[in-house]
Parts: structure tokens; C-alpha cells; sequence
């Protein structure tokens, strides 16, 4: 059992903790006052030291002006700004950061005073020094709202009694689970835990057994752990199924009637190779005076999924679709996601269009927004697309096929795609001057064989057929953003769904650029004005591509950025350079799409604008699920990472140092991007050394550094997939390239 597992119950006449509970008593009511015997029933303490020692408390907390004494032997306590709400962050050594708008800076809460807070907790802190000269620290005296309290763990089981080991580093106390809330799960096994009651007198939370998951290391066990973790479904209620099956799936000629009939349109689809959803489709015709009508086509999820059902509440819960290595658990049910909604070839949709006219300079000419129906001609793979993209023919190899035989496409569609080819790239140069960053971020993939089992890695990258489709997708977003958001040149006060990204801040990208100083890309990061700095970022971001470090660099590059999320409050979005930005192509996999194709239908109906309390609050939400969903994400690949490197165990790599702490130094593996660490205490050759300002290990003797951007080889020391880790033993540092 791990020593985390003893139940603390109180020993001797001391009672701990006592200035703590008997100010977060008192602070429940600030304008309440209580005598000793009141403080003593209210903290289950009857005997007569204990109550000594309340009087006592009192009179020292009354000495330093925490409480005043309003009445003889009635105390009461003094509000002061040294109590503040904010956030939990905690680290996997026990202690924690608290998080406060208030704040300027985080501060210090060491583990004996969360007081049962966990990560992520909404709290009550008192600011304190303990010394006249030292850090402020934080003392939790009340937990507003818990973050969540369901965790995944292995079960431990005793004669009477189990304990969860949380997967959670973060969670720092075991949960005990009585004998008869075990739920027969066996030993050894991991489970969902529900904490149900932390007893005062408990060092342990006491939970119940909801979910058996199954044995460690299973493949669909660990998959759906990291699903249950971040409080994520994987599978739909019965009653939710059961009122999607009902949906008909015929398009009636009444509702053709009050639609844009565009069913004649040369139009297909082109989305990734395995993709079942198709969120989106382009058509393209053909006009007089040298211009072009090009429709981008969004499934009309909002038509199929109607306010106040149990599908829209379970959309709204899940507010996004989850993309894991080996599967995707969708927004809505597949008779939706892969079916009715899905703009699939060959079959009438219905869709909400945004359609421009173009003229060869890609500039828009002309356009119109409202309730389409479509029929798409083809469905292209992005591979498929760029071969006629390269070759400028109508002969490609067919991935869909399995004698891969070649096949001949239609000359019109081809002669369309080369065209939105052109003009993509020429509204892409466009967005770029205007000081949009090149995010082109290489992307891990799996070779996975029947059983899900990584057979190979591969990277995925963004070339002409990824940006024609990302270009079109962006001018929608915007156009719409702009058509609800700003009215003759001024903005409107619409309520509306906004995509937005602040500018970064300063202290992070002086950070990033002492780091990529140490790389020996001496370029400065200009941040004179917002032009400067992206260029100053895309230039970066251009030299580092294809090297060793790539990888890392772009990811401390976004990580430099501010977050994007949804809200009514319109800042712009930095990263793509648009003062208006929305998301209104992807209805089926994002809640905010959904809720912006409403909004947009309503103000094409000349509706007034709705009050933007609801909106913000659901934004909120759709933000923080956003947010889960790619922790799950980024879980799944590295899970899938340690997985694919058990069967290279004792091999050796190329890899670049990613990170350095006090305890070892991370590497990622050039040819896999698989990233583990190498522990100080077994690099042999010298005592190393932490030196924060180098972001490097010292050799004592030596002085030898290993350094944040060098080259090491490396071999696969061991493998743990419960906690996606991977260990390499240090072999040498490498001349860097």
C-alpha cells in the first residue's frame, strides 16, 4: 500500500491546524462573531484542553489583528484585502501556485496549507509572510468550487478496504474506498474513483467505485482512462441515440423550397485520407468579366439539431469532438457526424453557404450568406488534391482503391482546384503581409495495424492542397465575423460568437528569445509593433524548419502566444491578423459553430441582437472543453509514443535536448519526435548541477553543459505506459548540426 494511504486521525491533546480552521470559520461570516464554546462545538472538540487551547488561539490571532474581540469572549474576524479567490495549480511534488486576477504574481502555497484543495480547486486564500523578510505564502482557508472529483486509478485492495492510486501526478492524496463502495472490482484493476466526503479527522478523501476500466496497460483501458481523466465521454447516453436515430433523413422538396438551390454546381469535398466527417465542401463556377463564384458550404448542423432536445444539452455538454491516435469520439452520433450531416459525394445536403465572387487578384467582389442545398460531385483525399495540384492533370492514383489503380477526374473539377489553388495562395501572401504567423507545425501520426498497435511514425505536414482548403475555410470565418460584427466600417454591438487570440506577452517572448539564442538563432524579436513581431517570428519559424530542433522550437514558439478561445468580446485574433474572426466551418466537431450558424441565421432574418450573458457563459464553456479535449489529445499521442517504443528497448538515438530541470534533462528523438528524460543522478561522468540561466546541467568538475538545443545520443532505457513515460540512459553529447 503506498504510504500516502494512512488515514490521519488526531493524536494527543494538540490540535492541528487550529489557526487555519478556526479562521476559515470565521470567514464564512465575516460579520458573525462566536465565543470559545461556539468555535469548540462548531470543530467537534469537547474536552476541556482542547477548549484551552481555542482560548489561547484566540487571544494570540487577537494580538495579531486577525480577529477583534466585539464583546468580552466574543470574537468576530477583521476582513482584510489579504483574502483573495483564484485557482489552484498544483505541482507533483505536493505543493501548489495560486492563480488570481487580483494578483500580479502567483503565489507559493507549500502542501500543509491547501487544506484539501486540489488542482485546479477554486479558493479562498489568506496572504501571509511568515518571516518579515520572506515570500508571501498562501494559507487555503475556504475551497469555493472543486474542479472535478471524479480520478482515474489502480485499485489496491486490502482485507477491508481499498485505496485508488490517482493516474493524476498532480493529485497527491490516495482515495479510500470502503468495502462495500468497491463496486467487486478486483485488485490491480484501473477504476474511475467519485470522492464522495474528506472527513476532518481523514488524511484521505473517502470515494466510491463508479467505473471498472479494466487491467493496466490494455490498450482500450488506457485509452479510455485519458478520456475519463479530463471528464470526457465515450460513449452516448441510450436516450441520446435512441432520439438521434429518429432524425429523418429524407430532404423534403418544401425544404429545398426555402433554400439557395446550388444542387447543379460543380462541388466536392477534400479532407484527410481517413476522415468520416466532412464538415465542409467548395464549389466553383465560372463568371463573365474574369470573375469566379466560390462557395464555401458548411453542413447545417443547426437544422438537424434543435434547441432545447437532450441532443442539443448533450452537444452543448461535449462542445467539441476528441481526436485521439486511434479513434475519434465525436460531438454528436454517428447517424449525425458520419451520416446525415456529413457532406459526403454523390448525396443532397443540406448546408449553410458563404459564397463570393472573385475576381483573378483574389479580391472579393461580391457577397452572400443564408440556407443552401448541395450535391457534392467527388471526395477528394488532401493527397489526392495536391497530385493534381504537382502533375496539373486529371489522372491520379486513387487511395480508396484497393488495387490502387489510377482513375481520371472530371476536367471541370480539375481546372477548379488549380484555380482555388492559385487564388488561395495569393489571399495567403496577402494575410501574411498584413502580419499573420506561419504556424506550419508538423504533426505526429501513427501506422496503426488492426489491433491499434503502432507499427511506424510518420509526420504530417501542410502542403498547397492543406492551405487551399485552410485559406477558404479562414475567408469564411472572417467574412462572417466581419458581416455580424461591423456594420459600413463601424462596429456593431450584435451579439456573436468570436474567435480570438490577444497578442503575446512581452515577458514570454524575452524568454524565447534568450532560448533561441542559445540555439544560435541570434535574430531579435522585434516587438516595435504587431508587424514586427510576427515578422520578426516568421522568420523564425522559417529558419528552424527541417532542423533537429524544429519541433521543439515551434512548440515554445506557441507556447510564447496567448490562448485562443471563444467569447463575445471581440479583441481580434493576432495569429491570423483579422480584427474579426469567428468559427462558422465545423458544426459538426464544435459546439461555437453551431451556436455562431444561429446567430448568423437570426441576424440574416433581421432578428435584434440577444443578450450576450447565455452566450458568454456557453463560450466559457466551449473554451474549457476545447482545452480538455487537446490535453486528452496530446495524452493519447504520447501514450501511443511510449507504446511504439517498447519494442525499441535498448536502442540508440539522435535526439535534441527539449527541456532541462533540476532532476534530468528531456530529449526528443529526431526521427520520431518521441520525447523522454535522462536522470541527472545516472549521467556518470561528472556531479551536474541545475544552472536556470544557462537552461543547462553543469558539470561540477568538468563544466561540461548539457544544454537546452544540443545533440545527444541516447538509448531507450525503459517504457511505462501507465504514466506515459519514457526513461533514456545518456550516451554522449553530439556536434551539433
Amino acid at each position: 500500500m503506498s504510504k500516502r494511504n494512512k488515514i490521519y486521525k488526531k493524536k494527543g491533546n494538540v490540535i492541528k491546524d487550529l489557526t487555519r480552521k478556526i479562521l476559515k470559520l470565521l470567514n464564512q461570516d465575516t460579520s458573525k462573531t462566536y465565543n470559545y464554546r461556539q468555535i469548540a462545538a462548531k470543530l467537534d472538540i469537547t474536552d476541556a484542553p482542547g477548549r484551552n487551547q481555542i482560548i489561547q488561539k484566540l487571544e494570540a490571532l487577537k494580538l495579531e489583528q486577525k480577529v477583534e474581540e466585539i464583546d468580552r469572549g466574543k470574537f468576530k474576524i477583521i476582513p482584510i484585502s489579504k483574502y483573495y479567490i483564484g485557482t489552484i495549480d498544483a505541482t507533483t511534488n505536493g505543493n501548489a501556485y495560486f492563480i488570481s486576477e487580483e494578483l500580479e504574481h502567483d503565489v507559493y502555497i507549500p502542501a500543509r496549507n491547501l487544506n484539501r484543495a486540489l488542482n485546479k480547486d477554486t479558493v479562498k486564500i489568506y496572504l501571509y509572510k511568515r518571516k518579515p523578510n520572506s515570500r508571501e505564502e498562501g494559507d487555503v482557508v475556504e475551497i469555493v468550487k472543486r474542479f472535478k472529483t471524479e480520478f482515474v486509478g489502480v485499485l489496491q485492495l486490502n482485507k477491508n478496504f481499498g485505496f485508488v492510486i490517482p493516474d493524476d501526478s498532480k493529485m497527491y492524496a490516495d482515495i479510500f474506498i470502503p468495502k462495500n463502495k468497491l463496486k467487486n472490482a478486483e485488485h490491480g484493476v484501473k477504476v474511475l474513483a467519485k470522492i464522495s466526503d474528506w472527513p476532518a479527522n481523514s488524511k484521505n478523501p473517502f470515494g466510491v467505485i463508479k467505473e471498472v476500466l479494466g487491467l493496466p496497460g490494455d490498450h482500450n483501458t488506457e485509452i479510455h482512462s485519458i478520456l475519463l481523466e479530463y471528464g470526457l465521454p465515450y460513449i452516448f447516453p441510450e436516450e441520446v441515440e435512441a432520439y438521434a436515430a429518429k432524425i429523418p433523413l429524407e430532404i423534403s422538396e418544401n425544404e429545398i423550397k426555402k433554400r439557395r438551390d446550388l444542387r447543379d454546381v460543380t462541388t466536392f469535398t477534400i479532407d484527410p485520407t481517413d476522415a468520416k466527417d466532412f464538415d465542409d465542401a467548395l464549389s466553383f463556377k465560372v463568371l463573365e468579366d474574369n470573375l469566379y463564384e466560390i462557395g464555401i458550404h458548411i453542413a447545417d448542423v443547426s437544422h438537424y439539431v434543435q434547441e432545447n432536445t437532450i441532443l442539443e444539452e448533450e452537444a452543448y455538454k461535449r462542445a467539441t469532438s476528441v481526436y485521439l491516435v486511434d479513434r475519434v469520439v465525436p460531438m454528436l452520433p454517428e447517424v449525425l457526424s458520419n451520416g446525415v450531416c456529413s457532406l459526403r459525394p454523390n448525396e443532397e445536403k443540406l448546408t449553410f453557404s458563404a459564397i463570393f465572387k472573385i475576381n483573378s487578384k483574389a479580391q472579393i467582389v461580391d457577397q452572400w450568406f443564408g440556407k443552401t442545398v448541395i450535391y457534392s460531385d467527388k471526395r477528394f483525399s488532401y493527397n489526392e488534391a495536391q497530385e493534381i495540384i504537382e502533375t496539373k492533370t486529371n489522372v491520379i492514383s486513387s487511395e480508396n482503391s484497393l488495387t490502387n489503380k489510377s482513375y481520371k477526374v472530371e476536367a471541370k473539377i480539375v481546372d477548379a482546384i488549380l484555380t482555388l489553388d492559385t487564388l488561395a495562395k495569393k489571399i495567403r501572401k496577402k494575410r501574411m503581409q498584413q502580419g499573420a504567423i506561419a504556424f506550419d507545425k508538423v504533426e505526429v501520426k501513427f501506422n496503426l495495424d488492426e489491433n491499434a498497435e503502432p507499427t511506424g511514425v510518420f509526420f504530417k505536414e501542410s502542403k498547397d492542397a492543406n492551405k487551399l482548403i485552410e485559406e477558404f475555410m479562414l475567408l469564411a470565418n472572417k467574412k462572417v465575423a466581419e458581416y455580424v460584427g461591423k456594420s459600413k466600417g463601424v462596429p456593431t454591438k450584435n451579439t456573436f460568437i468570436y474567435r480570438v487570440h490577444d497578442e503575446p506577452n512581452l515577458d514570454k517572448l524575452a524568454a524565447l528569445q534568450t532560448i533561441i539564442n542559445k540555439f544560435g538563432y541570434t535574430n531579435k524579436i522585434d516587438t516595435k509593433d504587431k508587424k514586427t513581431t510576427s515578422s520578426s517570428l516568421n522568420k523564425l519559424l522559417m529558419d528552424v524548419h527541417g532542423k533537429g530542433e524544429a519541433n521543439m522550437v515551434e512548440t515554445l514558439v506557441v507556447r510564447s502566444m496567448s490562448k485562443a478561445e471563444y467569447t463575445t468580446q471581440n479583441i481580434g485574433h493576432y495569429g491570423l491578423a483579422f480584427d474579426y474572426y469567428s468559427h462558422f466551418t465545423s458544426p459538426i466537431r464544435r459546439y461555437p459553430d453551431v451556436m455562431t450558424h444561429r446567430l448568423l441565421q437570426h441576424y440574416l432574418e433581421g432578428g435584434k441582437s440577444p443578450k450576450a450573458t447565455s452566450y458568454e457563459e456557453k463560450c466559457r464553456h466551449s473554451s474549457e472543453m476545447e482545452y480538455l479535449a487537446t490535453k486528452a489529445e496530446r495524452d493519447s499521442i504520447k501514450y501511443m509514443q511510449v507504446k511504439y517504443m517498447e519494442s525499441h528497448k535498448n536502442q540508440e538515438f539522435e535526439g535534441v535536448i527539449s527541456g532541462v530541470t533540476e532532476w534530468g534533462i528531456y530529449v526528443e528523438i529526431i526521427e520520431n519526435k518521441c520525447e523522454g528524460m535522462c536522470r541527472i543522478r545516472q549521467i556518470k561522468d561528472d556531479y551536474y548541477i541545475y544552472d536556470e540561466k544557462q537552461y543547462a546541467l553543469v558539470g561540477q568538475s568538468t563544466k561540461n553543459l548539457y544544454q537546452l538545443g544540443d545533440h545527444v545520443l541516447i538509448k531507450v532505457k525503459n517504457t511505462d505506459l501507465e504514466r506515459k513515460h519514457l526513461d533514456f540512459t545518456l550516451i554522449e553529447k553530439l556536434k551539433n548540426i
